[in-house]
């Protein structure tokens, strides 16, 4: 028996198709660093429905064995430099403090982008997807010239490009409940978002060019995350006028580091 919240998603798209539009979708999974069985299960999940996967790895932390041996259809953006939280009293969890010098931040950006080119072998794009999806507004004008062309956080993108020569494409349907217990936030919940940013899309309120995107954390995730995961993909699949966008596609112009 199809649940409401499955119902409503399925009517969303329904609703784009008898508009005549495509829906765009993308997937982007963080904290990726090193081969674990958590990640063979991403990866072979990835292989089987041919949704097109983007890692977020984290430089740091990065093994050149798990980059090598990623299929060439996966993505790989730079998730921050070393995931590590430098929140200033009162700020949220965030690796760049507004509290932090300008150019230290961006001299660690530096060093961080330099070892995920040396060790990605010229595969990852020239985007930044910070850790917790925070950074500083005051300092993303100075990213193009550090040699980032994209950005991708978390809400619908106040523009497509922010700055000159940096392209945004954010996430908006987190699978996680980060503040219950950390588990899978549940069908409803994730579904409920995902319709809420379609509609929006397709109504005009949020930016009709923006593919909804999926946030998943698979270090962390429980079965139901996994189920979840595997019917999101049947289902869409299965509906007809869907893509699941490859993040290069998504970031114009943004080449590899």
């Amino acid at each position: 028996m199809v649940s409401a919240a499955w119902k409503g998603f399925a009517d969303e798209l329904a609703r784009w198709s008898d508009a005549g539009r495509e829906v765009d979708l993308w997937w982007r999974d963080d904290d990726a660093a090193r081969q674990t069985p958590a990640l063979d299960r991403l990866l072979r999940l990835a292989t089987d429905t041919g949704a097109a996967l983007t890692l977020a790895v984290v430089p740091e932390a990065a093994d050149a064995g798990m980059l090598s041996s990623l299929d060439a259809g996966v993505s790989v953006l730079q998730h921050g430099t070393d995931h590590r939280n430098r929140a200033a009293p009162g700020e949220k969890k965030t690796e760049f403090s507004a509290s932090e010098p300008p150019e230290a931040a961006l001299a660690r950006l530096a060093a961080g982008r330099a070892r995920l080119e040396s060790l990605a072998d010229g595969r990852a794009l020239a985007v930044l997807a910070p850790p917790w999806n925070r950074f500083p507004a005051s300092l993303a004008p100075r990213l193009p010239a550090a040699g980032y062309l994209g950005l991708s956080t978390f809400g619908a993108r106040k523009a497509a490009w922010p700055v000159a020569g940096l392209a945004q494409v954010n996430t908006h349907v987190d699978l996680i409940a980060w503040k219950g217990g950390r588990g899978f936030v549940g069908e409803a919940e994730a579904l409920a978002v995902a319709v809420r940013h379609l509609a929006a899309r397709r109504g005009g309120s949020a930016d009709a060019g923006e593919p909804t995107g999926w946030l998943t954390h698979h270090a962390v995730h429980d079965e139901a995350a996994w189920r979840f995961l595997e019917r999101l993909f049947e289902v869409t699949i299965r509906a007809g006028g869907v893509r699941w966008r490859r993040a290069g596609e998504l970031f114009a112009n943004a080449g590899a580091l």
